[in-house]
C-alpha cells in the first residue's frame, strides 16, 4: 500500500468567514500542534461557534478587551483563554475581521503524538478521552495562555484538510454549560464519534448558606 500524501495547510481564506459558518466546516479537520517537546495532532470532532454584540455567551459581548483582542483580529489565529481558575480552552478566530467572532474546539481525536498526549493527560481512562472536552483538547496539545495570538502558520500550529465527515453524520444542538444564549444551537459535531464531550446543561452556582 503507498504511503499516504502528506496535506498541505488549509489557507488563510478558509477562515475567512463568520463563525457559525466556520465551525462545521471545522470538523474532521486535523490540528497540528508543535510543541518543545513533540507534535501532537487532533482530528476535530466537536466544536462551538460564537460570535461579538449579538452573543450574549461570547466573551466580545461587551466590546474589545485585552482578553478578547485577538477574536477582533484577523481571521485565521489562535484565541486562549483562562476559565475556572484552573483551564485553557482553544478557539480558533473567524472572519472576516470586522466584528468579532470565533469556534471553539470542544473534543477530539488524537491521531499523531499519542504517546505524548497520554503523557499529558495521565488521568484519562481511554484514549478517547484524551481531547474529550476543550480543557482536556488543550492539555492534549500542550497549549497554554502564551499560545495566545499564535497564527495557523505552521510554526506552532498548522490546521490540514483531513477527511470531513458525510455531512448526513454533522449534528447541530444547543452549547454547553454557558448561562447566557445557551439555547442558540451553534455546538456542531459529529455523530457517533466516541470522542464527543457529555452534553451539559449550564447548572447556575448556588452561595454557600451563611
Amino acid at each position: 500500500m503507498p504511503d499516504a500524501v502528506p496535506q498541505e495547510p488549509l489557507e488563510p481564506v478558509f477562515f475567512d468567514r463568520s463563525a457559525p459558518q466556520l465551525a462545521p466546516a471545522l470538523l474532521g479537520r486535523v490540528l497540528v500542534c508543535a510543541r518543545p517537546e513533540g507534535v501532537v495532532s487532533v482530528r476535530l470532532t466537536e466544536v462551538e461557534a460564537y460570535t461579538g454584540p449579538d452573543d450574549p455567551a461570547s466573551h466580545a459581548y461587551r466590546g474589545r478587551t485585552a482578553r478578547n483582542a485577538v477574536m477582533f483580529g484577523p481571521p485565521g489565529f489562535v484565541y486562549v483563554y483562562f476559565t475556572y481558575g484552573m483551564h485553557y480552552c482553544m478557539n480558533l478566530v473567524a472572519g472576516p475581521g470586522v466584528t468579532a467572532g470565533a469556534v471553539l474546539l470542544r473534543a477530539g481525536e488524537v491521531v499523531d503524538g499519542l504517546d505524548l498526549a497520554r503523557r499529558r493527560r495521565p488521568a484519562a481512562r481511554k484514549d478517547a478521552e484524551l481531547a474529550q472536552g476543550p480543557a482536556r483538547l488543550t492539555q492534549a496539545l500542550g497549549v497554554g495562555r502564551e499560545q495566545n495570538g499564535e497564527p495557523l502558520d505552521g510554526t506552532v500550529f498548522r490546521l490540514l484538510p483531513g477527511t470531513p465527515p458525510d455531512p448526513e453524520l454533522i449534528r447541530q444542538g444547543p452549547r454547553t454549560g454557558v448561562a447566557q444564549g445557551a439555547d442558540t444551537p451553534l455546538r456542531f459535531w459529529i455523530d457517533g464519534e466516541p470522542t464527543v464531550s457529555p452534553y451539559r446543561r449550564h447548572v447556575p452556582r448556588r452561595r454557600p448558606a451563611s
